[in-house]
């Protein structure tokens, strides 16, 4: 919604908007464009904006004050983020819409980035805050593509349809797809079908670029109204990623197409999801230029590659510790940073501090996969469960079975009925720092309750 709000104002519309707990580094960049955004929701301070349409968000539900006085006045006209931007900007566009369970937001992020790099000025609308290209959004030139990151969560109240239905592709991108969404998808099909649904719109003279190494993609099945691209790590895709190896400095890989070779790259980026997110948008962004084969763009670029915020983001690196803030809120995700980190940092003692704070993440339909996820690190801390008073008992995640499991293991753990406290603790046991190099990985979607910028400071000092 932050992106799409600077992407509205810089297509000349004045902008303003309502949220609750707005934190960084969104709500720092906002305000440096010069969106206000209100705290909380008050009808009476809608009606004096006087808005031409009221752009809904998918985290607004029957009950919030605003909507509810929306529907009981009809005083202006109002429809969805993923609708108001096919409408004013994706139906002229030849649209990259990168989806999949894990990785979007990094590789729009990449496809923009090379398309820019490649001396192309495409539009973008990015899920986070990159670090590269230097802003979340950009309308570009109306010749060139736009990039923009395609979610399988619904688009709002009154539209249940996966967001990514309303995006217009021409080069559609799956970079993988697992259970998510529990709170609107009933088990692993339900999602399929939704992804099913999504290719069903890629016409013909456009392109799927598929994770051919997920076996959860076949579901799609085969395609024949478009052309169909496979990236993965084995033989038979046609970019294949090769020769991967990992250090403390970064990583590295060589691409193939079709067996020639196209480049070899050196990033500060660790891990082969990220390197599988780079040869997705590659490969989408040579074929969105019309580029056959997609080789012809060069690559070059991806040593100056500087990631996104809060993905695998290092805050703090001293020869003591190191303190990364990432993204990850399902079980994949965490355990693929975990292992990545390991490889990284060998010898460091790995803390895994983790907030069950998604939809997913605080009932317990993933329960078991996080524990599994967290096995990877040496130690574990759990943090509150976010809107725990929203759940009933039996379906909120058990943070201290999860804990018990972890020390079945031999995986040092604790829970918290606080962040607050949980904050206190990691300070009181990890710092001053002693003995083994430490990696401190805090994984939520959200705030933390500021706790992360807090120890950060702690860290430094």
């Amino acid at each position: 919604m932050g992106n799409a709000a600077l992407l509205a104002r810089a297509s000349g519309h004045d902008v303003a908007g309502a949220d609750e707990g707005v934190y960084p580094p969104m709500s720092a960049v906002l305000a440096e464009a010069g969106v206000a955004v209100r705290e909380g929701y008050d009808p009476e301070q809608l009606a004096l904006l006087k808005p031409d349409i009221v752009v809904v968000g998918n985290a607004m539900t029957r009950g919030n004050p605003e909507v509810e006085w929306l529907l009981d006045t009809k005083a202006f006209p109002f429809t969805s983020l993923p609708a108001i931007l096919h409408d004013q900007i994706l139906r002229h566009r030849r649209n990259i819409v990168i989806t999949g369970t894990h990785g979007k937001t990094t590789t729009t992020a990449l496809a923009a980035f090379l398309l820019r790099e490649n001396g192309r000025d495409p539009g973008f609308l990015i899920g986070g805050v990159p670090q590269d290209p230097p802003t979340g959004s950009h309308l570009g030139a109306a010749a060139d593509p736009f990039v923009i990151e395609g979610d399988e969560y619904d688009s709002a109240f009154f539209d249940k349809r996966s967001k990514f239905i309303h995006y217009s592709p021409h080069v559609a991108v799956v970079n993988n797809i697992e259970f998510d969404h529990a709170d609107i998808f009933r088990d692993l099909a339900d999602v399929q079908r939704a992804f099913i649904h999504f290719s069903r719109i890629i016409p013909r003279n456009g392109c799927a670029v598929l994770n051919g190494d997920d076996a959860n993609l076949r579901a799609l099945g085969p395609m024949p109204w478009t052309r169909v691209i496979r990236v993965g790590t084995d033989e038979g895709n046609d970019t294949r990623i090769v020769d991967f190896g990992e250090t403390a400095a970064g990583s590295s890989f060589g691409l193939l197409w079709r067996g020639v070779p196209w480049a070899k790259v050196e990033w500060a980026l660790s891990g082969m999801f990220n390197a599988r997110n780079a040869a997705m948008a590659a490969t989408a962004a040579g074929l969105a230029l019309g580029s056959l084969p997609p080789a012809r763009i060069s690559l070059e670029a991806l040593a100056r590659f500087r990631g996104v915020k809060r993905r695998q983001e290092v805050l703090v690196e001293t020869p003591g510790i190191t303190v990364v803030e990432d993204f990850g809120h399902h079980p994949t995700a965490l355990a693929e940073t975990l292992r990545s980190f390991r490889a990284r940092f060998p010898g460091s003692v790995l803390t895994a501090v983790f907030e069950p704070r998604s939809n997913t993440a605080r009932v317990r339909t993933l329960q078991s996969g996080f524990a599994r996820a967290l096995a990877h690190a040496d130690e574990v801390y759990l943090g509150a469960v976010s809107r725990a008073a929203a759940l009933r008992d039996e379906e909120r995640f058990d943070a201290e079975a999860v804990a018990g499991n972890l020390e079945a293991q031999g995986v040092r753990s604790w829970h918290f009925s606080s962040n607050a406290a949980l904050h206190d603790a990691l300070v009181s046991d990890t710092l001053p720092v002693r003995g083994s190099p430490r990696v401190v990985i805090f994984f939520t979607n959200g705030s933390f309750d500021g706790i992360i910028g807090r120890f950060a400071a702690a860290a430094k000092g």
